[in-house]
């Protein structure tokens, strides 16, 4: 399900006066939307063609810093542009902005025209062509789970983020009294993002103080990606709009539980599930066997993919929810890969690796690669783990540190086949610059500990 205004559509709402802007966005390395903000007459005269933006943008940090060490651009290469070509199937209101439509754009080379190879959405549509090829779609869901505090973003920023204080005092899962409270901020973005064409389902109480989690309907994986990126967007600026914060960090104190985004995954065959097969045991198909043995053989390989930052490894402790084994399991949430609806139709696979900070066309991306080199390789699928999967010594773990996922990552001969060397040796240089800034950073719990006693 694409946007939910055709370009005809934006034309009638900028003649009678109803939208006047038209934010122009692509996905970033980290999953942000950037862009420009175009005057809707503008847009719809000339700009909905393409646009440009500064190549840096695909090769940043969360500090927008210029890091060295990038073959696509640097200072030496003089920083040109890449063109942002609108994709005008995904025009849309954004309700919680007055007179504001968006739509999401593609990244290309400025001379060329061709695709920019580490552009997420290119990458995500690489891998959902080698799909289409094998005759599959590919259907997926994220879950977001957020934290809302009571102050807003420039409160807690000025305050040093310190003394944070979430927008409730207790763990508030599927707490619908708790969440009452929380429906200034959670009501406006169920609807606004509904009208703005996601298939929202539902919002619930997460479990820990101020936690959140907001669900959205499975779609095509491209669609999914661009729900999950939007509705991310829209969050901040919603409980921004209302004076809260809203944070997507994974673990953003050390005695709270941290926050994920579970990936829900099927593929499908004719508009028909071809993960299920009713003479199978727990309805699993030999397709998704072979699928889900890749994923679960390739997880150390990708794991970057799906926790990025130093922060993202706090996340992984057991007793938390959060996983740190690479085995499956059947409806069992200590597994890092969970059997959903088992034996019926809707039977699927619940990857539970990737942390609220993940950007979703990267994640989706890598894991189908490692599920379709499942199916090609015809990956054997080793039987589920069965009872408390964090003491299950023999199963194998996922990195624990950003530095051993970039390892993997720098390695992965799988990855390299599927994606290409020069967009595998982009996002190593991009897991090594978050390292290398940690590293320089002195914390304060390094000059709490040895301040007066080393």
């Amino acid at each position: 399900m694409p946007g939910n205004l055709t370009f005809d559509d934006l034309k009638s709402h900028v003649e009678d006066g109803s939208i006047d802007t038209v934010l122009t966005c692509f996905v970033d390395m980290q999953g942000r939307l950037m862009g420009k903000r175009f005057h809707a007459v503008n847009f719809i005269q000339s700009s909905f063609r393409e646009t440009h933006c500064c190549n840096y943008l695909l090769a940043t940090d969360l500090e927008m810093a210029t890091p060295d060490g990038y073959a696509s651009t640097s200072w030496e290469k003089g920083y040109g542009d890449y063109v942002m070509a609108p994709d005008l199937s995904t025009i849309r209101l954004t309700p919680w902005l007055e007179g504001t439509a968006m739509v999401l754009c593609d990244i290309l080379d400025h001379h060329t025209h061709a695709p920019v190879p580490h552009d997420p959405r290119a990458m995500l549509k690489k891998q959902i062509a080698r799909l289409e090829a094998l005759g599959l779609d590919a259907m997926m869901a994220t879950e977001l789970e957020f934290f809302l505090f009571e102050k807003s973003f420039d409160e807690i920023r000025k305050g040093g983020f310190r003394d944070l204080a979430p927008i409730s005092g207790y763990n508030e899962d599927y707490h619908i009294l708790q969440t009452t409270k929380e429906e200034e901020v959670m009501r406006p973005i169920r609807n606004h993002l509904f009208a703005a064409g996601l298939p929202i389902e539902n919002s619930k109480g997460e479990a820990e103080t101020g936690q959140e989690e907001l669900n959205i309907r499975y779609a095509y994986a491209l669609d999914c990606a661009d729900h999950h990126s939007i509705a991310k967007h829209a969050i901040k600026e919603i409980a921004w709009a209302h004076g809260r914060a809203a944070t997507f960090l994974p673990k953003w104190h050390r005695d709270k539980v941290g926050s994920s985004s579970h990936v829900h995954q099927s593929l499908w065959k004719d508009g028909e599930p071809a993960f299920y097969d009713a003479e199978a045991d727990l309805g699993m198909s030999d397709l998704m066997k072979h699928y889900m043995a890749g994923l679960i053989a390739y997880a150390p390989d990708y794991t970057f993919f799906l926790a990025p930052y130093i922060n993202s490894y706090k996340r992984f402790a057991k007793g938390t929810f959060a996983p740190t084994k690479t085995v499956w399991s059947v409806d069992n949430r200590t597994a890092g890969f969970r059997l959903c609806g088992e034996a019926t139709r809707g039977v699927r696979v619940e990857c539970r690796i990737g942390g609220s900070d993940l950007n979703p066309y990267l994640a989706q991306a890598a894991m189908l690669a490692a599920g379709i080199k499942g199916i090609e390789d015809k990956m054997e699928l080793a039987p589920p783990t069965r009872g408390d999967v964090y003491e299950d010594a023999k199963a194998a773990d996922i990195p624990q540190t950003l530095r051993a996922a970039t390892e993997a990552l720098r390695n992965s001969t799988f990855l390299r086949d599927a994606m290409g060397d020069d967009v595998i040796d982009h996002y190593t240089r991009c897991a090594e610059w978050e390292q290398e800034e940690f590293d320089r950073v002195v914390t304060d719990w390094e000059i709490a500990r040895g301040f007066e006693r080393a």
